[in-house]
């Protein structure tokens, strides 16, 4: 398990990210309109996913909307924001925020996504909420650069996970 910190206090994940070098683990998450995705839907892309507690806070909305930004001006690479929110809610969001092109999933029906990328929190008031993480993964789907972000209310270090994205570009 990983651990964290949610709001100053000491706090565990359901385990440690994917390694560096793996082969991303499959997934099946929930889109907006309610249909399936599955992380070979976008393999022959890098791959960021932008993992986090809720788009109800102030910090998992400025990662959407600042990965959404980083994204756009990036070629051949895909941002997934992916979080146990409602489907739904989170595409509502996206619209009302003028966020027509962001990719965002949830765990609505099925959570192996949480099972093999080991990112529920387990001990906070957050308890079975993702963590703050960003994994980067190559056109094959290989675990290029993980983040997993040490206190929760902080964002993740874009410039780092840019970093990352631009060497697997070039």
């Amino acid at each position: 398990m990983a651990t964290i910190k949610f709001g100053g206090s000491p706090a565990q994940t359901a385990g440690e990210l994917p390694e560096l070098g793996s082969k991303a683990p499959n997934f099946k998450l929930t889109s907006g309109d309610l249909s399936e995705m599955s992380l070979s839907d976008f393999i022959g892309k890098v791959i960021v996913l932008n993992i986090f507690p809720s788009i109800g806070t102030g910090v998992c909305q400025n990662s959407v909307k600042k990965f959404n930004e980083l994204g756009t001006s990036l070629k051949n690479v895909t941002i997934l924001n992916i979080s146990r929110d409602m489907p739904f809610s989170l595409h509502q969001w996206c619209g009302a925020e003028g966020l027509e092109n962001a990719i965002v999933l949830s765990e609505m029906r099925d959570n192996l996504f949480s099972k093999n990328y080991h990112v529920r929190m387990t001990n906070t008031k957050f308890a079975s909420l993702f963590s703050r993480c960003v994994i980067v993964l190559d056109s094959k789907g290989f675990v290029c650069y993980s983040e997993q972000v040490s206190e929760i209310g902080n964002e993740p270090n874009y410039e780092k996970a840019l970093e990352a994205i631009k060497n697997i570009s070039t």
